[in-house]
């Protein structure tokens, strides 16, 4: 039986469970010459990490009437790229654990649903019992509280699992708890400064803290790094906020 109070977890796609992040630098420029927005320099990445969606558009110069035409183009590269982008390292393990202990998963994401089948595989696929593709930007708010009502769960009952400061505020306008991911776009900084309810260093983090079992070591996160502890304690126990 789960050891938290969560009976739904509802993961993000792009950053959370997939590496898109590479993919996404080398189409982004042409992108932004298509759309006329402003490109990104190499130098500039790092800086941004720290920046939400909307500080991001604004810096970009990319006006809000353009963006499902961008959103949507972004799927269409996606679905004609030879290669599916790959899952983090430990995700499948992470997500196999989750769906065997009896979690009801979720995916809400801006991306397609054929996108994201395609890069996770069937049998990662048939973990996940609810999708809801193709959000807006600033529209996951709808979509959690959809996925909520289709399985039958209490908000309450969810937590909501992102790399990113609009998953977190989609989160908490829909009366539910957040778990920031440390690996993704946003900085790690970035993401505990809104005092997530918990700050996963690495996936398997993810099962650990709600089956209630001790992380003894320090683990190497997907990008190279090694978690701290900080973010999710040996005792496994949430932070505040």
């Amino acid at each position: 039986m789960p050891a938290t109070p969560y009976k739904l977890i509802i993961f993000d796609f792009d950053g959370t469970l997939a590496d898109t992040f590479p993919w996404f630098a080398r189409v982004l420029n042409g992108v932004a010459d298509r759309y006329r927005f402003r490109r990104i320099a190499p130098d500039e990445v790092e800086a941004l990490r720290g920046h939400s969606a909307r500080q991001l558009i604004a810096h970009l110069g990319v006006a809000r009437w353009k963006l499902p035409f961008i959103a949507r183009h972004m799927r269409q590269l996606a679905a004609s790229d030879d290669q599916p982008v790959p899952v983090f390292p430990g995700i499948d393990t992470m997500l196999r654990e989750l769906r065997r202990e009896g979690f009801v998963l979720a995916i809400v994401s801006s991306n397609s649903e054929g996108n994201i089948r395609r890069a996770l595989g069937s049998e990662l696929a048939a973990t996940f019992a609810h999708f809801a593709c193709g959000a807006g930007l600033f529209g996951k708010t709808t979509k959690f509280r959809q996925i909520a009502k289709r399985a039958g769960i209490e908000h309450r009952q969810c937590l909501c699992i992102g790399d990113e400061i609009r998953d977190f505020e989609a989160a908490s306008e829909a009366g539910m708890a957040f778990g920031a991911v440390s690996w993704g776009f946003t900085s790690p900084a970035a993401l505990q400064a809104l005092g997530p309810d918990f700050m996963f260093p690495h996936p398997d983090a993810i099962a650990a803290e709600l089956l209630g079992m001790d992380v003894q070591t320090p683990h190497t996160t997907p990008d190279g790094t090694t978690g701290k502890g900080a973010f999710v304690q040996e005792s496994a126990a949430p932070s505040s906020g």
